[in-house]
């Protein structure tokens, strides 16, 4: 049997230790007083307030469950050690798009860490996948919902700070 585990970069472990830090010393305390504050409005069964701090409660234990586990299985990449002679894992790369001419600047991570609204993106996106191993001057095709973006690798880089 293989053991399973999950790609963080540095950068990544510590926002992921750094949340769990606020769910279980902030939120835990906040999500308790909700419910003693909703008890005081009255009988349980048909107190909307309750039930909705009881939610609350269980979507915070649920996520501190997630992130115990995804820090547990956790396989930690050296962000100073980015490859910059290919794209890799914790890469910053620059890349244009050959129809627009655009450019974007993404950081490929793990699966556990992507936020495309951050431009980090997963090594197992279709983006992601299709960059991984080239190297700058190199033209990647990637299927996209919309068809297929060509896009030719500019720069690769590490992460600052």
């Amino acid at each position: 049997m293989t053991e399973k585990y999950l790609i963080l970069t540095r950068t990544g472990f510590k926002r992921i230790e750094a949340e769990l830090e606020t769910l279980t010393t902030v939120r835990r305390h906040e999500v308790a007083d909700h419910i003693r504050d909703a008890k005081a409005f009255g009988a349980i069964e048909e107190n909307a307030e309750y039930e909705a701090a009881k939610t609350e409660q269980a979507f915070v234990e649920g996520r501190i469950l997630e992130l115990k586990n995804i820090l547990n299985a956790a396989r930690i990449i050296d962000d100073s050690k980015a490859p910059t002679d290919e794209v890799g894992i914790g890469s910053v790369v620059t890349v244009k798009d050959l129809e627009t001419d655009e450019e974007w600047n993404y950081t490929i991570v793990g699966s556990v860490e992507a936020d495309p609204d951050e431009d980090r993106i997963s090594n197992e996106s279709p983006i992601g996948e299709a960059l991984m191993g080239h190297k700058v001057g190199d033209i990647v095709e990637i299927k996209i919902p919309a068809g297929v973006a060509r896009y030719e690798i500019m720069a690769i880089r590490r992460q600052e700070g």
